[in-house]
């Protein structure tokens, strides 16, 4: 029998964070706690993958969720890629580090399948797009439950067409990158729980409430919407077992930040992170095109951290940061739930 986000003993999905903060240790905790923990397998190679997802299973006898970027045809151009790399030139000098190679990458799509049908977690999501049918289904015959990302109620049924088990419905105040199936569309303002009510009235599969939510209230506020969980990422980017790195952490809680915003700057497609000087400088200027313009200012991001500057590199987070917490998993999932309760 498929795994059923419904039958969770806490309602509570740690949402999956590409490039670090989701860590095998973070993922046991929350399902150790009766949530749901979640693998990114998001820039990583496919045996790095493997062994992130059976490190994770090692810790823990219960349910265990991993997540995929879906690959779609990229938006950029070499020139416009080009006349961004000229405009970054300061920041390699800044950081003392050369600019990345911008290049095209399916992510290892294929061979991330092929770990999941090997591995066989209990769920499986999807953010920039979805499987195809035929993809979906081999999935279903191994037993493992599929979720699609959407931030449109369209979205939602082009989702529920391929045949997912649920989806998880992403508001526009999410952290990290939007699940927009079109890399070049303005995201989506709809609120969320405007869109989990729209979504759950249309639709008869399960609705995971997603983004911006940090507090149980905000929990007992989109079940009441019409969701049958809540998926969190940024109220555990300061968990202890969070792969977040120092630079991360410190800005969480620099009052210096006070806001974030939606940029393409650091990776050439739509996501949300605090405010800084690099989003000021080069917002106006970055093109569209995911993932080139990614493996573009990946060497001088990662430079900017080893300088310990927040301000050379993206910093990842929901409208709601302020209300992060330093602590185990398990005790924010408990706080959730009691005060979901």
């Amino acid at each position: 029998m498929a795994f059923d986000v419904r039958d969770l003993a806490a309602p509570i999905l740690v949402a999956p964070m590409a490039g670090g903060p989701s860590t095998p240790e973070l993922a046991a905790a929350a399902t150790n706690a009766g949530g749901l923990g979640f693998l990114a397998a998001g820039y990583l190679t496919a045996d790095a993958f493997r062994e992130r997802l059976s490190a994770a299973a090692g810790l823990t006898s219960g349910p265990l969720g991993a997540n995929l970027f879906v690959p779609h045809p990229s938006a950029a151009t070499p020139d416009a890629l080009d006349r961004y790399a000229a405009a970054l030139a300061a920041e390699e000098r800044r950081y003392g580090a050369a600019l990345g190679q911008p290049r095209f990458s399916d992510d290892d799509w294929a061979a991330k399948l092929d770990v999941l049908l090997e591995l066989r977690p209990a769920l499986v999501s999807f953010t920039f797009g979805l499987p195809s049918v035929e993809e979906r289904r081999r999935l279903s015959a191994a037993g493992i439950a599929t979720a699609g990302t959407v931030t449109t109620l369209a979205e939602a049924r082009l989702a529920a067409d391929v045949g997912v088990d649920c989806v998880v419905a992403q508001g526009p105040s999410a952290g990290g990158h939007r699940g927009t199936f079109d890399p070049t569309a303005a995201p989506s303002d709809e609120p969320l729980d405007d869109l989990v009510a729209g979504v759950a009235a249309e639709l008869d599969i399960p609705v995971v409430a997603a983004g911006g939510l940090m507090t149980g209230a905000d929990v007992r506020r989109t079940r009441r919407a019409g969701a049958v969980a809540a998926q969190l990422g940024t109220a555990f980017l300061l968990a202890d077992e969070a792969g977040s790195s120092a630079v991360h952490r410190a800005a969480l809680t620099d009052p210096a930040f006070t806001e974030t915003t939606v940029t393409k700057a650091f990776s050439g497609r739509f996501a949300r992170g605090l405010r800084n000087r690099f989003i000021d400088e080069h917002e106006a200027e970055a093109p569209f095109g995911y993932p080139e313009v990614h493996y573009l200012t990946g060497p001088v991001r990662a430079a900017a951290v080893r300088a310990g500057d927040p301000h050379g590199t993206n910093v990842w987070a929901g409208t709601g940061f302020r209300r992060a917490e330093a602590a185990p998993a398990a005790t924010i999932i408990a706080k959730l739930g009691a005060e979901a309760d």
